[in-house]
């Protein structure tokens, strides 16, 4: 049974259907010390092990969920959870349809993307940095939206024995488009599968743009049928770089001088109670 969200975690705000829970963690509501204070659930990130530890419990303990977390690399590959699936596994996604089985994915500007049918027998969670996102270095250009909604859908089939998929996403803070600086590099991965992304790149200057993550992954979701999208809008409350309530990795790498690793990840999850 879970117990109470901590105040400042964000619940999202969509017509997911009963059963179906999910939840976004911020800074607060942990145990860990300056620079990862409180609530921060990376294991890899510098901060001791037995803070982590205790932090993933109360999330556990929140939820009253199994939480199974990967060991994320800005790749596409998606992992189908069960209650045998072991923590560390090499992903950015996941897929279950099991009760208390939390998909949980751990951002710090990157995109997190929940994705539940509208019946509640599938839920799913992508981590969607610019890489991920767009299929940097995949040669088919399919990226991690793309990836995670092929196992979505084939559990769907499955159980269902239908082609036609009814699905709802929520998308969770991440770096916003006034922040987010990229190269003309990052452009041109996403023009490459949809010229219409460049609507999301505003110039900055020579070879810079400032770049709409939420837009371009609303923009992927369309291109795979998914038209009910809800929450980060790209607006201001939702960039985790200026609002100091959310871990930012672009905005805290300096803390420490060694420029990697010096600031939490919060978690987006989402279950089937």
């Amino acid at each position: 049974m879970h117990t109470a969200f901590h105040p400042d975690w964000l619940v999202p705000d969509w017509p997911a259907p009963p059963g179906v829970r999910a939840v976004f963690t911020r800074r607060a509501g942990g145990v860990s010390a300056v620079p990862f204070d409180s609530m921060n659930l990376g294991d890899h990130v510098g901060d001791l092990p037995a803070s982590v530890a205790e932090n993933r419990l109360v999330l556990q303990r929140a939820t009253g969920a199994h939480m199974v977390f990967m060991n994320q690399v800005h790749g596409v590959d998606t992992l189908q959870l069960d209650a045998a699936s072991p923590q560390g596994q090499r992903a950015d996604a996941c897929v279950t349809t099991q009760r208390s089985l939390a998909c949980t994915v751990m951002v710090a500007d990157c995109l997190p993307v929940l994705l539940t049918t509208q019946d509640g027998t599938v839920v799913a969670a992508a981590h969607a940095g610019w890489r991920g996102l767009a299929g940097a270095g995949i040669s088919s250009g399919c990226g991690v939206l793309e990836s995670v909604y092929a196992s979505f859908s084939a559990l769907v089939q499955a159980a269902h024995a239908q082609a036609a998929i009814k699905s709802i996403a929520w998308l969770g803070p991440c770096i916003g488009p006034s922040a987010f600086e990229v190269g003309e590099e990052v452009k041109t991965a996403f023009m490459a599968r949809q010229p219409e992304a460049a609507q999301f790149f505003v110039p900055t200057g020579p070879g810079k743009y400032l770049a709409n993550l939420p837009g371009l992954a609303r923009l992927r979701l369309q291109a795979l049928g998914v038209t009910q999208v809800y929450g980060n809008d790209g607006s201001a409350p939702w960039c985790t770089v200026s609002n100091s309530s959310f871990f930012s990795h672009r905005r805290d790498a300096g803390i420490l001088g060694n420029g990697f690793g010096t600031t939490g990840r919060m978690a987006a999850c989402i279950w089937r109670d």
